[in-house]
């Protein structure tokens, strides 16, 4: 039992809604210092995860264990320490009554809470958080006496255990019925002890053994297990069958589960009006009961100090690209959050043995063992392991954020188990199960051709972002490889187009889609650039020349004129469009050619139709862009419409807005995928639709409705990573410009200013081997951008964009004029200087024609007076020049 002074500490962090210090945007801080949110709306239907690297738990907010999820059916939720699953939940009962459904959830950083209505003068709340590297869920119960009188009070713990493997899944070949063996419950030492160990009757199936041990650091007055019932308040269990046409609304179990039960009961003294916390551990290992042991041992040392050690490290990584958007502090907010999502996604598992499923439809021996491997987990409760394609989108988020060496490891284990896979093919595997199963992406099954495409690109953005040579060493010839690969296997017909699947893959597509064309181009373009940094000019010229190709090809090929879009794909000759979200990919990809940043693959034209009419009701409403449009609004022909919102079709338009310059537009993408995490008056309750501050794989939509009306085993992932594209990196780098070529020593800062804004700033970027930081504003007709590099940098471009319809006056950088050059992009014109490197804190001053600069003594102050700036520089703002925008000009 924990001390009483850290008890009280760990109530009044647990507690924030009644005892935490309330902030003006409604989140409250934990004793920590760190934010909370808070809800109190249909908890039975919302669920929760509390994730560490080696372990988490998925249940829903009220405290209850229901069936859930659908790889296994109903088998995706409890308590897992991957790559095996340890128990069904785990129950308490208080005071001789087991607790009722909690009345509040809080998502802390880096744990979750739940708060037990009181009884009989008696308050209880739970705290679930794992400590990173520990493969053990803890547990608090925090006991407040508000009578006067202290008292005994009994308490009881219920654990249902369920050992199984991650790996075969429900309906594979073989699947969980065939392969889960039964579990064996006891009790030792005062813990229960739960075991699976044997052979399942599988051709290539190892031998096991399976343990997960549960225990307190109290000692028990009693314990007891049994193979039926240990389920807390649930008596009669709902057992579902496997076929999900047969499934009921709601199961505590399903047919594939073959676990134990145990209890363990405990006396607790709670003081005369005080209070005292019980912690629990849940542990487990799949290398035996002595290793699930000390894992146990480890947790239960010191839970306190685990607990504020994991806010400790969160609070660390808030530090980092420290945003102030004062035009839009719900942005701000959930780019807040993003950040601690991408840190909840970080996974570590030991001993994958990779083998190729042919998507579950066979169980072949493992074709190596890859020994370790850090990810990020994609999706809780069902996508939580490696993939190649949310990796790959997820890195413009993970680098913005800071987090560069999560990313770095993801791509190290995509690429090392592709090796052992794919061989030396070049083809980058899509699926990797924690137990190291690929589920899709081998040689002999047709994989998806856009995230081969993409890798390179992935490599290139940390490369860009971190100057790390030795990074791209270590991964340019996989790169290499992936690009001829394509070219190699993925064009039959020798048109250019590579063929293949996508990220969309629905009845009446052609062979050649529009998203791997994308990618494939950009990521020629990277190879290009990686290979002429590296000296390789032979590949440099063999991917320029081979991208030029099919970039001149291009509009011809794909762009509809009458839709107007491009085509979703080609069926030889003929274009395709169904409205799928991939048509916003050739507005999304930016790319370098020989050293110019050029921006998306068609005309500024073609863009901002094609994007206008992605902002119409037919491709989307306030809550995201849609996988499939639906009529109405355009010329292509009638499709089957899918008017469901993933939060990566959001972020790709976000993207793609932003990309042309498109601030006002973009908008409604940022606040889509924004008020998913937070409390908002415009959701249909005022919540988020299920876990406060986690970013969901699919919004509310017109096809699915809220997730929390659907059936558990049929839902979305309440924590996605992808999301975070599309608000970290257009805040970082199209509206603050901060663009990294830190492989070259070169860094520009070219901000963009979102209309209405004041202006905004970020302190503490990670880059390279230091950090940046930017302020600008702009009103008036006066332009400013501040840079503060702490960092190596061989040169440093400084500038802001402006619409095409100014003219420039004056530049001034640090109070001095100097010469500038206009550089025309999508999004404006950008003007551009060269600045000292190594002068620290500079300033920029554009103003256009009739605009009246002030005295600023040639510095601008950062972040807190960016508010104050815009509104003396709107009350000098002058008349709009209105001019033809000319050719590139250095002045």
């Amino acid at each position: 039992m924990g001390s009483f002074v850290t008890a009280i500490m760990l109530t009044c962090m647990l507690t924030a809604s009644a005892h935490g210090e309330e902030r003006d945007d409604g989140e409250e801080l934990d004793v920590y210092g760190a934010p909370t949110l808070s809800t109190e709306d249909r908890l039975g239907d919302r669920r929760y995860v509390a994730i560490g690297e080696r372990a988490y738990v998925a249940g829903m907010q009220d405290g209850s264990f229901p069936a859930m999820g659908f790889h296994t059916r109903g088998e995706m939720g409890g308590v897992w320490a991957p790559p095996i699953k340890l128990l069904d939940g785990l129950w308490f009962s208080v005071g001789d009554a087991w607790l009722p459904p909690a009345k509040r959830f809080t998502s802390g950083y880096g744990y979750a809470a739940m708060h037990f209505p009181e009884r009989e003068g008696l308050s209880v709340v739970r705290t679930d958080f794992v400590p990173d590297g520990s493969r053990a869920l803890l547990v608090g119960l925090t006991l407040s006496d508000a009578s006067g009188e202290g008292r005994e009070v009994p308490l009881r713990l219920d654990a249902r255990s369920d050992l199984m493997s991650s790996y075969p899944w429900g309906e594979t070949t073989p699947s969980q019925l065939d392969y889960n063996l039964p579990d064996k419950a006891s009790v030792e030492n005062g813990r229960l002890v739960f075991r699976e160990r044997g052979t399942p009757e599988v051709e290539n199936a190892s031998e096991h053994d399976w343990a997960a041990v549960v225990g307190s650091e109290l000692v028990p007055t009693d314990s007891e297990t049994g193979e039926e019932g240990f389920r807390g308040p649930v008596e009669d269990p709902v057992v579902c069958p496997p076929s999900p046409d047969e499934t009921p609304e709601r199961c505590d179990e399903t047919e594939y589960g073959r676990g134990a039960g145990g209890s363990l009961d405990y006396t607790v003294t709670v003081p005369a009006d005080g209070e005292t916390t019980v912690w629990f551990a849940v542990a487990g290992s799949d290398q035996g009961l002595e290793e699930a042991n000390a894992e146990l041992e480890a947790a239960l040392s010191d839970p306190e100090g685990a607990l504020a050690a994991k806010v400790s490290e969160r609070l660390a990584l808030k530090e980092q690209t420290i945003l102030d958007l004062p035009a839009d502090r719900q942005l701000e907010r959930s780019i807040e959050w993003s950040k601690q999502n991408l840190a909840d996604a970080v996974q570590y598992v030991e001993d994958l043995e990779v083998r190729e499923t042919n998507a579950g439809e066979s169980f072949p021996a493992p074709e190596g063992t890859l020994p370790s491997a850090r990810f990020l987990g994609a999706g809780w409760p069902d996508y939580q392991w490696l993939f190649g394609t949310d990796g790959e989108y997820t890195v413009f988020a993970s680098v913005a954020a800071g987090q560069v060496e999560p990313i770095k490891d993801h791509l190290r284990a995509l690429r090392e188990v592709s090796l052992i896979d794919n061989g030396d093919s070049g083809k980058v595997v899509h699926e990797v199960v924690y137990d190291g199963s690929v589920f899709f992406g081998s040689n002999a099954d047709e994989g998806n051709t856009d995230e081969t495409a993409k890798f390179p690109s992935a490599v290139a953005v940390v490369w860009r972002w971190t100057g790390d040579r030795a990074w791209l060493e270590e991964n340019y010839a996989f790169s290499k490889s992936n690009l001829k690969y394509i070219f190699r296997e993925l064009d039959e017909d020798g048109d250019g187009w590579p063929e293949g699947l996508g990220n969309v893959e629905r009845e009446g597509m052609g062979e050649e889609k529009l998203d791997n064309t994308v990618y494939t181009i950009r990521g020629l373009y990277d190879l290009a650039d990686m290979a002429g940094a590296l000296g390789d000019t032979e590949t440099e010229a063999w991917a320029t020349e081979r991208a030029d190709t099919m970039l001149e090809r291009f509009d011809e090929a794909w762009w509809m004129e009458g839709v107007p879009q491009h085509a979703d794909s080609l069926k030889g000759d003929e274009p395709v469009q169904q409205r799928h979200w991939i048509g916003a990919t050739p507005h999304e990809v930016e790319y370098r050619r020989d050293g110019e940043l050029v921006v998306g693959l068609t005309t500024e034209e073609r863009a901002n139709d094609a994007l206008d009419l992605r902002a119409t009701e037919c491709y989307g409403d306030e809550f995201g862009m849609y996988h499939t449009g639906r009529p109405g609004c355009d010329e292509a022909v009638d499709a089957p419409a899918e008017e469901q919102a993933y939060t990566l079709n959001t972020a790709i338009a976000s993207v793609a807005d932003g990309n042309y310059g498109r601030l006002e537009e973009q908008k409604k993408w940022t606040r889509a995928n924004a008020r998913l995490q937070l409390p908002d008056p415009g959701n249909a309750s005022g919540e988020p639709d299920e876990m406060p501050g986690a970013m969901p794989e699919i919004a509310p939509s017109p096809l699915s409705g809220r997730t929390i009306d659907r059936p558990l085993n049929e839902r979305p992932m309440v924590h996605q990573a992808w999301g975070a594209y599309g608000t970290l990196w257009p805040v970082v780098h199209q509206h603050l410009g901060v663009r990294p070529d830190l492989g070259r020593g070169a860094l520009e800062v070219v901000p963009q200013v979102p209309p209405g804004s004041p202006g905004l700033s970020v302190e503490n970027l990670i880059l390279g081997d230091g950090t940046l930081a930017v302020s600008t504003s702009a009103s008036g007709g006066v332009y400013t951008t501040t840079a503060t590099p702490h960092l190596s940098l061989v040169s440093l471009t400084l500038g802001h964009t402006l619409p095409d319809e100014e003219s420039v006056a004056s530049v001034t950088l640090n109070g001095a004029s100097v010469p500038y050059t206009v550089r025309e992009l999508p999004r404006g014109q950008e003007v551009i200087v060269e600045a000292d490197p190594t002068a620290g804190e500079q300033t920029l001053v554009v103003a256009r024609e009739g605009a009246t600069v002030p005295d600023t003594g040639g510095r601008s102050p950062l972040g807190s007076t960016l508010a104050a700036l815009g509104l003396a520089l709107a009350l000098a703002g002058g008349v709009v020049a209105l001019v033809r925008r000319s050719k590139r000009t250095s002045r």
